[in-house]
């Protein structure tokens, strides 16, 4: 049964609403799959991104059972109809697909497929996958089926935007492993400033133990109460920087416990007080509890290696449906404008995307001896 126009276009608005909701590529791939074959009424819908050996790197299909889809057996290569739709921009209707020329066969386990749709999907000039339908199932007054001129260009419209979700969900993707090694690669360099400074402080320690045993055992022991000094320091300082490392359980814990949790490793991993205080908080969005996360653990990373402050106050509060956090110190404090240490910003344009990224803002107090606030509110969802 054909759509009217009405409702043909609630189902094109809820296929392309449906596949901006997700940012990780395999979930846009299902998504874009599944909104085509419901779309366009099919049996089945795959879609197939190619690798650089001939293969698919990824191979998406709805309407085969995990039990059917796993008996099938490997990825397909390259071949046949579907090599020519990543080779060129033509679409591929056919009344069936067993009795094209270029039709190579499939495994046993495979669904028998007859009338095919397919369409690549491209960025650009780039064809970066192939989408595409088989057995239609509303049946055509004379008891023949197959798909149409209109359906193709359902799918040719579906096919674009499909292009735009899933360069968006590689750039996201791209763009949140960056983030991962900087991480990754500023907590390599605080583990050996921190922690490796400590230990060879107890080497030290320790050998000077070793030399005092003999002729002076009461200054022996007062270095062995040191090394053990210096030991539970560096296992607090290796447990706050794997506590960063290790990703936060945002989805189980929230928030505020996560905050909680690591503000309380930091408060006994450093010499300074470190406090936490949450006030009326509920669930955001996921984007927004990550960006405000990493922009607590910057700024108190700077606070605690940088500004000699005796004291850190973290404080996160509701404001209206958003939030905001505020990280103060009373350290030493800079001035914002001019701000260098070891050739670095202290993390400041990294903390501002992270606000703007999520419709936030970010704003920094801060003046030499007067200590620093960085603020960063989030409007909420």
């Amino acid at each position: 049964m054909s759509q009217g126009p009405r409702s043909g276009l609630a189902a094109i608005s809820a296929a392309l609403l449906a596949m901006s909701r997700h940012l990780e590529v395999h979930d846009v791939l299902k998504t874009i799959v599944a909104s085509a074959r419901e779309l366009l009424d099919a049996e089945y819908a795959a879609l197939g991104v190619p690798d650089d050996h001939g293969g698919f790197a990824q191979f998406v299909v709805d309407g085969v059972s995990d039990a059917q889809w796993k008996a099938i057996g490997p990825l397909p290569r390259q071949h046949g109809v579907l090599a020519a739709m990543l080779r060129d921009a033509k679409p591929q209707r056919l009344a069936d697909v067993r009795k094209d020329t270029r039709f190579g066969g499939w495994p046993s386990a495979h669904p028998d497929l007859v009338d095919f749709l397919g369409l690549p999907i491209r960025d650009g000039d780039e064809i970066i996958g192939a989408l595409f339908l088989a057995n239609k199932r509303c049946p055509k007054p004379d008891g023949g089926c197959g798909f149409t001129e209109d359906d193709e260009d359902l799918l040719a419209i579906l096919a674009q935007h499909a292009a735009i979700a899933l360069t968006n969900a590689r750039l996201y993707e791209r763009s949140r492993e960056l983030t991962i090694a900087e991480e990754r690669s500023r907590l390599a360099h605080e583990l050996h400033d921190a922690v490796s400074q400590k230990l060879f402080s107890l080497r030290l320690t320790a050998q000077a133990a070793t030399a005092l045993v003999d002729r002076d055992p009461a200054r022996a022991k007062d270095e062995l109460h040191q090394v053990a000094a210096l030991a539970a320091e560096a296992a607090d300082e290796l447990r706050a920087a794997v506590v960063e490392l290790r990703p936060a359980a945002l989805d189980e814990d929230g928030l505020v416990h996560t905050l909680r949790t690591q503000i309380h490793v930091l408060d006994r991993a450093h010499s300074a007080r470190v406090t936490f205080t949450a006030r009326g908080m509920r669930a955001l969005p996921a984007a927004q509890e990550e960006a405000l996360l990493r922009v607590a653990q910057e700024a108190l990373h700077n606070a605690l290696r940088h500004s000699g402050a005796p004291c850190v106050e973290v404080v996160l509060e509701r404001r209206g449906s958003g939030a905001v956090l505020r990280i103060r110190d009373d350290g030493g404090g800079f001035d914002p404008r001019t701000v260098r240490r070891a050739g670095r910003h202290l993390g400041l344009v990294s903390m501002r995307d992270r606000a703007s990224g999520v419709g936030g803002r970010l704003r920094v107090e801060s003046a030499p001896g007067s200590g620093t606030t960085i603020e960063m509110e989030v409007p909420g969802g």
